[in-house]
């Protein structure tokens, strides 16, 4: 290795123009390294291009079958790395379990693996594997990769048993959106721009949609404060589907039905794709920033983080395993998951009290501290020269 600039090979399966958090992940994470000092090259899909971006992206692929094993040393050896940092949820391959067998086969040909579990929940890899099978796929880097990651403490507990001492890392995911802070009249400014005016209750939700966020459980809450007489609107933040899982645009559909359903088309707008900059003055816009996941809350989703560094007051739902990087109460509030009721009442709360709305904003831009890309990239850089 060269010690103060390794060479990395990024692996990941969704890159900008592409849309997805793994993509911007890994974006944001390979700019942060050759910034300090890395050599950093990326290989995805065949539909993002040499000229995304600073970073130097290799020819793509059109596919992530059995072919990788043999392609994806032969591309590491012919540019020098020293490292192939494999940036995994499984959608973004194809669902396709090649992916996982990789890190045996970089090794054969003597090249380290770096491993991170974006997602480290069973994938419905093909229709006759059961769970059991599902999982042991899944987990199968584990016994192979030399540096493994995790974005968050559940991850982290979850596989600490599996791995060799030294091998296992928890580093948080960043904001890939930039913070911003808006004064007064430049709220006001862009609320107007909106449509909303200073009495309105604006309720946000960043990110696209999938079953695992929540977004019935928000048109739910949205039609309870609506039917108190609130004069409350929702405002969709971002793209409404990403990418790499088919199924978000089927829960996409049951979504907007529901919002039809319940009268509240009126009350609903979606920004759709928008730029960086723009999502920030959203996030400055907005009272309170709704964010239901029906899996708890997990410091591994970068809409969190993102709303975290913008001064989000926010409403999610409890995490299944400790986050100490936040606290509950001082910097957002956590309800039950599918409960609109309890979450209406919490979207309420701060409503009603400027002090704790403004307490949460605060809290919220100091806990975003240590998810900084340039700590980040920091942090990555100590893993590759263990």
């Amino acid at each position: 290795m060269t010690g103060e600039q390794p060479k990395v090979l990024f692996v990941t399966g969704e890159y900008p123009p592409m849309v997805g958090g793994v993509g911007r992940f890994t974006a944001e994470l390979a700019s942060a390294l050759q910034i300090q000092g890395a050599q950093v090259s990326v290989l995805t899909d065949e539909q993002v291009t040499a000229e995304s971006g600073a970073v130097r992206v290799l020819p793509g692929r059109r596919s992530w079958g059995w072919q990788i094993l043999s392609d994806i040393p032969a591309c590491a050896r012919a540019i020098g790395a020293e490292w192939i940092h494999v940036q995994y949820q499984t959608a973004a391959y194809g669902m396709h379990p090649a992916i996982n067998a990789l890190p045996y086969f970089l090794r054969r040909y003597g090249l380290r693996t770096a491993w991170t579990y974006h997602d480290l929940r069973v994938p419905y890899l093909f229709p006759k594997a059961g769970a059991r099978l599902r999982n042991w796929v899944t987990r199968l880097p584990l016994r192979a990769a030399d540096a493994v990651v995790v974005t968050n403490q559940s991850d982290w507990e979850s596989v600490q048993g599996q791995v060799q001492r030294g091998q296992l890392h928890r580093i948080p995911i960043g904001s890939d959106i930039e913070s911003r802070r808006f004064t007064a009249e430049e709220r006001s400014l862009r609320r107007a721009a909106r449509g909303y005016g200073g009495e309105q209750l604006v309720l946000g939700y960043f990110g696209f949609l999938n079953a695992s966020k929540g977004g019935l459980t928000l048109v739910e809450t949205l039609a309870a404060l609506a039917g108190e007489g609130r004069d409350v609107h929702l405002l969709m933040i971002g793209e409404r589907v990403g990418a790499s899982d088919e199924t978000n645009f089927a829960y996409l559909q049951r979504v907007e039905a529901a919002i039809e359903e319940q009268g509240l088309d009126g009350r609903v707008q979606w920004t759709g794709h928008q730029s960086d900059a723009e999502v920030a003055a959203d996030f400055n816009a907005i009272d309170v920033l709704v964010m239901p996941y029906e899996d708890g809350m997990s410091m591994r989703r970068s809409t969190l983080t993102a709303a975290l560094a913008n001064g989000c007051a926010i409403v999610t739902t409890h995490p299944q395993a400790p986050t100490p990087e936040v606290t509950a109460d001082s910097d957002l509030l956590l309800v039950p998951p599918r409960d609109p009721a309890a979450t209406a009442a919490a979207v309420r709360r701060i409503a009603a009290d400027p002090r704790l709305a403004e307490t949460l904003r605060a809290n919220a831009r100091i806990a975003a501290r240590q998810f900084t890309w340039d700590v980040i990239a920091a942090r990555h850089l100590e893993m590759y020269s263990a």
